[in-house]
């Protein structure tokens, strides 16, 4: 059922120089000195750090001296989820935190682009624009807790944007400019913005895409909007001219630099993370001040080992988590190298060159991205000189062992390959890498310090050895305060707590090995989750379904062998009406503007019906676990249908799969 095993190939060890240069290494010493604990390894860490939460995120506060201008009172009134009430009594600012940091040595931001050639950013020229976009922001009325969104790709300003709304308290929420008309509204549409920071377009694979007239759009169907701030990065003679709510980004900017930081409670909303379900409108995650900086101290200090003098960087968009934990990366002072295109124009070999240019120390992409590499027959390691680069880190869906092996063998044998799988939901890893142990083939090092992640069988009980559904029996500080306009928070309580009552049952398969790391076997439910940008069905039924041809469609993710992920589409078409190509392309254009590019299917195919539930549900995960390969009577009770008839055609269409390996093109 599988996309990656585990095949016990040893394929890395860290020297024991690297151990003791590793911030873990120091932060157990930090323990043993000023907790009197002493752990002898990341096992025994991981077990202390969810057995004593309390104590746990408590030293993490310590030991990165979080600035608070009011101290807790408890860290943990009660470990109930979801609600639990983290560091009650503080006052903090997450942009405050980011500052503290400021040096001479190091520059804050490495920029690139398809458009613009390697720059970089100082701190002092971050902080003095991010105090001009924040008291730009105060002149036009924004206080703590309104919204401000972006329709911005991965730019020097959406990073300052983001940290001037930060510094006022005010509430972030971001898609890329890449997103579709639609996809953009049923996301922002939900919080009510006061401000849009937009680009009037963006440039991908050497082609330019004009915004504007989509811009136009999100302005008539924001009626919140106070003003939108345009960024012209296609063209330097933008007009604004007659547009009484829009003003150029250098218009915008304020003449006062001064950087203050609004002191907010810990639980204080920082930004709107969206994660779309199988149905309804994608989920507004709303996550706090506090646990965002307390989550990423311990991922980006800890878990990646990053610190200052580090280059980070992480191939993502600004609609994906990523680009929030590259940010975070400010957090302990690394230099974060932000990257706006394609990864493979002019050729594939693009971000490996940008490696060379840029002295990158830490190298985070897409398992896909590395599995293309592999099948392109790169030879990275010999095209370029990557001393410097002492990291890789591959998330976004399961790296197989294969993707593992071509890293040690065409990009460098000394390097640590950090496989990490988490959530937009936490903004965070719930397994992922530690700088001290061992790499193997295919497996995902160990559990996150503080996430007590165990798999579990159907009956709800923790299994070793075995592959179950991820779930957490712990809360974490990062889970979500609640979602946007959630009455009674009851979309998230069915989101994540309607299996297991109490605890966070994630929506993976995970198999977890008496060694305690860990092997991810993709979704266990219909979200679409393409290159790591996850995207409800329910979005690419409404494009679908709205066009006159089709009367009903069916869309399921597949992982299959290989690190490969398989969109088919299948619809129900009108009477009369035939699926040629033509029909194809007008399907895929719609989703490709509509909704986004990476979710165009692999293939377009006409069914006759739908599969339906007694209650009119799609099967869309029965359907999936057939083409994964799941026996028929694992993967739905023919009973539970109302047209049981409508599910021949898909054991017939898996059975083909594994007879001439259909998918193995995607």
């Amino acid at each position: 059922m599988g996309t990656a095993s585990g095949d016990e190939t040893l394929l890395w060890e860290p020297s024991e120089e690297l151990k003791q240069q590793a911030t873990l290494t120091r932060y157990m010493q930090w323990l043993e000195r000023e907790k009197g604990l002493y752990v002898r390894d990341q096992e025994e860490l991981w077990h202390w750090s969810v057995s004593h939460l309390e104590d746990f995120w408590a030293s993490i506060w310590d030991f990165f001296s979080v600035k608070a201008s009011r101290p807790y009172t408890s860290v943990l009134a009660d470990r109930k989820m979801p609600g639990a009430q983290w560091f009650g009594g503080a006052e903090l600012n997450y942009a405050e935190q980011v500052f503290r940091n400021a040096s001479v040595g190091y520059p804050a931001l490495l920029f690139q682009s398809e458009r613009h050639p390697l720059r970089a950013v100082s701190w002092e020229e971050l902080s003095r624009n991010v105090g001009s976009v924040a008291n730009a922001l105060r002149a036009l009325g924004v206080k703590p807790g309104d919204r401000v969104v972006s329709y911005m790709a991965n730019l020097p300003e959406t990073v300052i944007a983001f940290l001037a709304c930060a510094s006022i308290g005010a509430v972030w929420s971001s898609c890329p400019p890449d997103f579709g008309t639609s996809s953009v509204i049923e996301r922002f549409q939900q919080i009510e913005p006061k401000v849009l920071f937009a680009v009037d377009g963006y440039q991908y694979n050497g082609k330019e895409f004009d915004r504007r007239s989509v811009l136009s759009e999100l302005q008539q169907a924001l009626p919140t909007l106070h003003t939108t701030v345009l960024l012209p990065y296609l063209s330097k003679d933008t007009d604004t001219e007659g547009e009484t709510s829009m003003v150029l980004w250098h218009d915008f900017l304020s003449s006062d630099t001064t950087l203050t930081f609004e002191q907010v409670p810990f639980e204080h909303p920082l930004w709107v993370l969206y994660s779309s379900g199988t149905t309804g409108l994608p989920k507004a995650i709303v996550q706090g001040h506090g646990g965002i900086v307390l989550e990423h101290l311990k991922s980006v200090g800890l878990s990646l080992d990053l610190k200052p003098g580090d280059i980070f960087f992480w191939y993502t968009t600004t609609g994906w988590m990523m680009w929030n934990i590259l940010v975070g990366g400010l957090l302990v002072g690394t230099t974060i190298l932000l990257y706006d295109g394609s990864p493979a124009y002019p050729t594939l070999n693009m971000l490996w060159k940008l490696a060379q240019e840029s002295g990158m120390t830490f190298f985070g992409t897409s398992a896909g991205y590395i599995t293309s590499c592999m099948k392109a027959g790169l030879e990275p390691g010999t095209t370029y000189d990557l001393s410097k680069l002492r990291a890789i880190g591959s998330t976004g869906s399961p790296l197989p062992p294969e993707g593992f092996g071509w890293v040690y063998e065409h990009v460098k044998r000394d390097i640590w390959l950090a496989s990490i799988s988490g959530g937009t939901d936490v903004c965070s890893a719930f397994v992922g890498g530690s700088v001290l142990l061992p790499v193997y083939a295919g497996e995902l090092q160990c559990r996150a310090l503080g996430a007590k992640v165990e798999a579990f069988d159907e009956q709800g009980h923790p299994v070793i050895n075995e592959v179950g559904e991820l779930v957490l029996t712990e809360p974490l500080p990062s889970m979500p305060l609640y979602f946007w306009n959630d009455p009674g928070n009851t979309r998230y309580q069915e989101s994540y707590f309607d299996v297991y009552p109490g605890v966070w049952r994630h929506g993976d398969w995970i198999k977890i090995t008496p060694r305690g790391s860990a092997i991810i076997y993709g979704r266990s439910d219909s979200t679409i989750n393409r290159q790591g940008i996850r995207m409800g069905s329910s979005e690419i039924y409404r494009v679908v379904e709205a066009l006159p041809e089709v009367l009903d469609s069916l869309i399921v993710g597949v992982e299959l062998p290989g690190g490969k992920y398989y969109l088919p589409l299948f619809v129900v078409l009108r009477e009369g009406v035939e699926l040629d190509d033509a029909l194809k392309a007008k399907i895929k254009q719609q989703l490709r503007t509509n909704v986004s590019p990476h979710h165009v299917p692999d293939e377009i195919i006409a069914i006759e019906e739908v599969p339906r539930t007694l209650s009119g549900k799609k099967l869309e995960v029965p359907v999936k676990k057939l083409l994964m390969g799941m026996p028929i009577e694992k993967a739905i009770s023919m009973d539970a249908l109302n047209n049981p008839q409508a599910m021949e055609y898909f054991i017939e269409f898996a059975q083909k799969m594994r007879t001439f390996g259909k998918a193995s093109k995607s």
